[in-house]
């Protein structure tokens, strides 16, 4: 192999080794990725955007595109070389299929990141929906019982209690109509 890479010419030389280069590396991206590492995050926090909840924005300038610019670049350039393009033409070429490359990387990453739920219960979003009584609540906020309800996009049970003066059986039908501050929905019976 070194004797191959040493009888190439300066420009063919280059672009072999930005397409090797750039094509570990940018498997080193992926596998990090992939494992939950992430490369682009130096400063460590990463609170800031979760609780903000505003996500990844889109991001053309990153590492990971950076490396895939490279790989797709270098690999174009060798193809190029060999089909016998010229010098001009094999770096308009490459340039151009390394910076399709970075907006599909970006594009990629982006809606990779739109998919992550943190399947957090805000037991606020409680608030103003319709349940059932799964276990008696007593009248007057006598015991917790419970109820079940789909609270963000899921079924639940979830304990409860009620100001009504009497208790609420199975099957009731009832709406949160408050929630404390250790998380206890207040129902109210619907259909009195």
């Amino acid at each position: 192999m070194g004797e191959w890479y040493a009888s190439l010419e300066l420009f063919p030389k280059i672009y072999w080794s930005i397409a090797l280069i750039g094509s570990v590396v940018l498997v080193i991206f992926l596998l990090l990725s992939l494992i939950g590492g992430d490369a682009d995050d130096f400063d460590g926090d990463v609170d800031a955007e979760v609780e903000g909840d505003s996500g990844v924005g889109f991001q053309f300038l990153s590492i990971k595109n950076l490396s895939g610019f490279f790989a797709i670049f270098g690999w174009t350039g060798v193809a190029c070389i060999e089909a016998g393009f010229s010098i001009i033409l094999t770096i308009l070429i490459s340039i151009i299929c390394g910076l399709l490359m970075m907006v599909s990387m970006a594009a990629l990453f982006y809606y990779l990141s739109k998919l992550q739920s943190s399947g957090t219960l805000h037991i606020k979003n409680a608030l103003n929906q319709v349940g059932e009584v799964y276990l008696t609540i007593g009248a007057s906020r006598a015991f917790i019982g419970k109820v079940s309800i789909n609270v963000q996009g899921s079924l639940r049970e979830l304990e409860a209690l009620t100001d009504e003066n009497i208790n609420l059986t199975q099957g009731n039908v009832v709406k949160v109509k408050d929630v404390t501050d250790n998380g206890i929905l207040i129902v109210e019976l619907l259909n009195k």
